[in-house]
């Protein structure tokens, strides 16, 4: 497992110089550590360090490129005059030591570390979470950085974005993550409880408390004892409530409905919201007291259309999802992909969700392309592709479409006959002439959407668009 350390690792001889470095470094309240090249290697390859010095007079050149080779995460600084190309070595800490230098070296050392850290071996928890949160986009990047950085901590988290962002994914990850992970993890959706209920809810309440309470009853508070709360919707809590609430998070106690017994609570709080709660607290209609309670440590969850790069890993994950749940599996070729990396997304992964599984039941099995998509999302112009079928074929498809519809076909009698005039008619030209004029008022009632003609007339999309072009017409 990885350790994360916030040290710094001076590799070099002990010297005078170097004693005097480590000095420097503990002045600016840094930890410090000087080691030789003897065991370095596994050392660096299992820890990560705030930043490794090398003394480059005395050691190898070789033995800098194998620690940037092992350890590419790691920031390297070197002390001397050693000329080492490497992306790692951020630069060299001139002597005498002066200190605008020096602490602008660790904020580059810093910031690299920063930028490195998608590089850094995971321990098993932390595979799990990159798992559940999918994409290799910044924006996603960011997210996994803030969820480590704050889930050892009991500080309450914020999560916002828009819905269907996987704001929930978030809130477990940060439990699964903490040193609450043993124990409970309790959702509550403020906007899905009527407001008379969410006290008793939250808080539990006493036995003929009100009417219907014909037994005490613990609240999501209790029941989350030790574990996290996620207070989801938090936008939608009636002002009465966010009182409430507030007490809870200032004093860490609360009495059930109807009761009258301080209880004690040791929960973690992480709530979320797709609203602007600063917008809401102009318009009075969330608490600024509140908002500051909860707004400790924002996560912000980047919309599906910000981050469109992740859309094809997010498609083969759901798609093994479906599949592991034995609901069938599809598939999508490239130019589908592309497609729907340009959609708005307006539902974010959770309507990518749902999309997949819709495929799913239409193509099981199947390979979807650009054109087997729902029109919305089709964004790329593909021809679709026909089989060729002869003349009397099509003569006989539309035949039977006539003859075998279950509702008969409304032919205006002033130019179609109801009997055989003596002198026979052409039979070819008569069907043709009604499908030309069935097919021009399905185009003119449907703003002429061909799609949408197609489904009114009873045939597939691609039969109406051959016998458009047979019959020379455009949609204009």
């Amino acid at each position: 497992m990885m350790q994360i350390e916030q040290r710094i690792l001076i590799v070099g001889n002990l010297s005078e110089r170097v004693t005097r470095l480590c000095c420097i470094f503990e002045f600016l309240g840094e930890q410090c550590e000087i080691v030789n090249t003897e065991g370095l290697l596994p050392l660096v390859e299992s820890a990560r360090f705030r930043a490794i010095v090398v003394v480059s007079d005395n050691i190898p050149v070789e033995t800098i490129k194998n620690i940037a080779a092992i350890a590419p995460w790691q920031p390297l600084l070197l002390l001397g005059n050693a000329q080492v190309e490497l992306s790692s070595v951020l630069g060299v800490i001139e002597e005498p030591v002066n200190y605008p230098q020096l602490t602008e070296l660790l904020h580059f050392c810093q910031v690299f570390g920063q930028a490195k850290k998608d590089q850094v071996p995971t321990s098993g928890n932390q595979t799990k979470l990159f798992r559940s949160l999918v994409g290799r986009s910044q924006g996603i990047a960011n997210v996994r950085h803030l969820i480590n950085q704050v889930a050892s901590s009991d500080a309450t988290v914020l999560v916002l974005g828009q819905s269907g962002t996987g704001k929930e994914v978030v809130a477990r990850n940060i439990h699964y993550i903490s040193d609450r992970r043993d124990g409970p993890f309790i959702p509550v959706n403020c906007g899905a409880i009527p407001p008379e209920l969410l006290e008793s809810e939250l808080f539990g309440h006493e036995k003929g408390s009100f009417t219907g309470a014909i037994s005490s009853r613990k609240g999501r508070f209790e029941l989350a004892e030790g574990g996290t709360l996620f207070l989801d919707e938090i936008g939608d809590m009636p002002l009465q409530m966010q009182v409430k609430l507030l007490r809870v998070l200032q004093e860490k106690v609360f009495e059930r409905v109807g009761g009258s017994k301080t209880i004690s609570t040791d929960v973690r709080i992480v709530a979320a919201t797709h609203r602007d709660l600063e917008a809401m607290i102009e318009q009075n209609d969330f608490r600024e007291d509140l908002f500051y309670r909860l707004n400790v440590f924002p996560i912000e969850m980047p919309a599906l259309s910000e981050r469109s790069e992740d859309v094809p890993l997010l498609l083969q994950e759901l798609v093994s999802r479906v599949f592991n749940e034995g609901r069938g599996k599809v598939r999508f070729t490239q130019r589908a992909i592309e497609s729907l990396k340009e959609h708005c997304w307006s539902g974010n992964v959770r309507e990518l969700s749902n999309l997949v599984e819709r495929l799913t039941i239409l193509y099981p099995g199947g390979l979807v392309d650009v054109n087997d998509l729902p029109q919305k999302y089709r964004h790329i112009d593909v021809p679709e592709y026909c089989v060729e079928v002869s003349e009397e074929q099509q003569e006989r498809d539309a035949l039977a479409s006539i003859f075998n519809d279950e509702e008969p076909i409304d032919i205006p009698e002033s130019r179609f006959p109801a009997e055989l005039p003596p002198e026979g008619v052409n039979l070819k030209d008569l069907l043709a002439e009604l499908e030309i004029d069935m097919i021009r008022q399905a185009l003119e009632q449907q703003d002429n959407v061909v799609a949408r003609a197609a489904e009114m007339l009873g045939i597939r999309r691609t039969t109406l668009v051959e016998k458009m072009r047979k019959y020379g017409m455009s949609k204009e």
